[in-house]
């Protein structure tokens, strides 16, 4: 196995074909794969810039409903019954979102005493935790205030960001060298070498980071470099027609925002993203808040990567 650069971050790489026995993981951790599927030959796919005709593949598999339950509209919020709601009683969209995902501050004494006499790790998100959400996701910047809180809380617990952005990416943003991260969704992450986590997985390694301090490097889905990639690329291409669009590489992942695209709009950026990952069955769709995101097709998330991160701190 060798350990190879890809801008400023090492990607691990491994010529042999991924199997349970190699990588000592559960098989639900692997990527789902067809006989014949594999990476492309290196040349990158070219999709033509034309305005899809019937839109019944997005619609038929619910792609267009999960995009604007995904992505609540923004409203004036007051706090009712220990939980927030729109002020606009007709606005269900937004009250019923909002009591799906009820606030944790609300719940903050409750979870203080669950902590007594545990050990305390502190595992956070970026956009929309320690930044806003804003129309332009490269304008998403903690302030100062944050910069420090978020300093003196590594202080007393071991923090960790975990976003779906690249990890090279969030530690930019971030710029605190007292945290852990974890990018692309908890497909890329740095922790703490402390612990036997990396013994279990042969694409974990352990070094020595730019401060000398000996980590872990775990990149699950290390193989779908190449193909997330040549996805980027594509979306790229296909997309550049509609005005708003903006599609990043977070390096194990890839995003298609359409938080300026009109919403008349919606379907054919849909549409275009679906005719793309037709061609890739072992990569999946997601939604996030007026975002599309191609990940690998492997049992892996944030969750798991809190996991991973507080089996390293022995916790």
């Amino acid at each position: 196995m060798d350990l190879k650069s890809n801008h400023a971050s090492p990607v691990l790489t491994d010529p042999a074909p991924v199997n349970k026995s190699r990588l000592g993981i559960p098989s639900g951790l692997l990527p789902y794969s067809q006989p014949g599927t594999g990476f492309s030959s290196g040349k990158y796919v070219i999709i033509p810039r034309k305005k899809p005709g019937k839109l019944d593949d997005v619609r038929s598999n619910g792609w267009l409903d999960a995009m604007k339950s995904s992505s609540p509209p923004r409203k004036k919020l007051i706090k009712d019954f220990n939980f927030e709601v729109a002020t606009d009683d007709t606005d269900n969209v937004t009250s019923s979102w909002m009591l799906k995902y009820p606030s944790a501050l609300n719940s903050f004494e409750k979870i203080i005493n669950y902590a007594q006499s545990k050990k305390i790790a502190i595992f956070l998100d970026y956009d929309g935790t320690l930044s806003p959400i804003v129309d332009d996701p490269d304008r998403a910047l903690m302030s100062d205030a944050m910069r420090s809180t978020v300093k003196n809380l590594a202080k007393y617990f071991p923090t960790a960001i975990i976003s779906g952005r690249s990890r090279d990416k969030v530690y930019e943003l971030v710029g605190l060298k007292e945290l852990y991260y974890a990018g692309s969704h908890g497909m890329d992450i740095m922790g703490p070498a402390r612990y036997t986590a990396c013994n279990d997985h042969s694409n974990c390694i352990k070094f020595s980071d730019e401060q000398g301090k000996e980590v872990n490097l775990f990149q699950p889905a290390s193989e779908f470099l190449p193909m997330i990639d040549e996805v980027f690329r594509a979306l790229v291409e296909t997309t550049r027609g509609i005005e708003g669009a903006k599609v990043e590489n977070h390096k194990f992942c890839a995003s298609v925002h359409y938080r300026n695209v009109e919403e008349t709009s919606w379907p054919t950026i849909a549409q275009y993203v679906h005719d793309v990952l037709k061609d890739y069955p072992r990569l999946r769709l997601t939604h996030g808040r007026k975002v599309l995101e191609v990940r690998p097709e492997i049992d892996w998330n944030k969750g798991k990567a809190v996991e991973f991160l507080l089996e390293s701190l022995g916790t």
